[in-house]
C-alpha cells in the first residue's frame, strides 16, 4: 500500500506562458498546476524536490502534501498528470489534484507478474503472456497501491489467468470487468516449420524444364545467317 506522504513546497507563480515557461526550466524549476477546491493554482516547484517526492516507495502513487510558499494552510494531493522533457526525460509540467483522505479515488497501477520461471507451463517451454499491464482500481488515498502483485506460479500450458482469478486486496477495488480482463497466459512455442525438400527439388525441376522450352535469344545459339546488323559477309553501297 501507499502510506507514504511527503511535504511538498510550492511557489505560487503569477506569469504565464510558454516563454516564461522556458526560463523557468533553465532555472530548474518545474511549472505546474494544483486542482482542488475554487480556481485552479499555477505554482512552480525545485525539480530536485519534485524528484524526490515522486521517487519514494509509493512512486507516482504517494500523497503530497502541497504547501505553497508564505502559507500555513496544506493541500493533501496527488499526481493527476505530468509532461516528460523529449530529450532529458526530466519531468516538465505537473498537474496536481487535492484530494481528501477519507474518500476513495480511482487510479491506472500497473501489474506486475510474479512466479512466472515456476509456473508449470514455462517449465514445459511455453511462453508467458501478459495481455494487460495496467488496472484500474479504487481505494483511499493513503491505500493506493504502486502496483498489483498477480501470482501466475500455478499457471498451466494453454493456461489463462483473469482478474477473476486475481485475489482482493483489502482496500482495494477492481473496476476492471473481472472475466472479460486478461491478466496472464501461457501458450506453447511458436514452432518452425521445416521445408519440405521434395517439394523445393519438383519446383526447381520445374523451373529448369521451363526456362529450357525458351529459346534463347543471341548468344552462341543464335540463328547464324547474313541478314544480321554488320555481318561480315554483307556488303552496303
Amino acid at each position: 500500500m501507499s502510506g507514504d506522504r511527503y511535504r511538498l513546497t510550492v511557489k505560487e507563480r503569477d506569469r504565464l506562458g510558454s516563454s516564461e515557461t522556458r526560463r523557468l526550466r533553465k532555472q530548474g524549476l518545474v511549472p505546474g498546476v494544483l486542482y482542488g477546491k475554487g480556481d485552479p493554482k499555477p505554482f512552480v516547484v525545485e525539480e530536485r524536490a519534485l524528484r524526490a517526492a515522486l521517487t519514494t516507495d509509493s512512486g507516482l502513487h504517494a500523497v503530497l502534501d502541497v504547501v505553497v510558499e508564505g502559507t500555513s494552510a496544506t493541500h493533501p494531493s496527488i499526481l493527476k498528470e505530468y509532461q516528460r522533457d523529449p530529450i532529458r526525460g526530466l519531468v516538465s509540467h505537473i498537474d496536481l489534484q487535492e484530494v481528501r483522505l477519507d474518500r476513495p479515488i480511482q487510479s491506472s497501477v500497473n501489474v506486475v507478474l510474479t512466479g512466472g520461471e515456476d509456473a508449470p507451463g514455462v517449465r514445459e517451454g511455453g511462453v508467458l503472456g501478459q495481455p494487460t499491464t495496467t488496472l484500474n482500481i479504487e481505494a483511499l488515498p493513503m491505500e493506493m497501491p504502486e502496483s498489483i502483485e498477480v501470482d501466475v506460479s500455478q499457471l498451466e500450458m494453454n493456461g489463462t489467468l483473469r482478474l477473476a482469478d486475481v485475489a482482493l486486496q483489502e482496500g482495494v477495488t477492481f473496476l476492471d470487468d473481472a472475466e472479460g480482463t486478461v491478466i496472464a497466459t501461457i501458450t506453447p512455442p511458436t514452432r518452425e516449420v521445416e521445408p519440405d525438400e521434395t517439394a523445393e527439388e519438383a519446383a526447381e525441376g520445374a523451373g529448369g524444364a521451363a526456362d529450357a522450352e525458351q529459346a534463347p535469344e543471341g548468344g552462341a545459339d543464335a540463328p547464324a545467317g547474313g541478314d544480321a546488323a554488320g555481318d561480315p559477309g554483307t556488303v552496303e553501297g
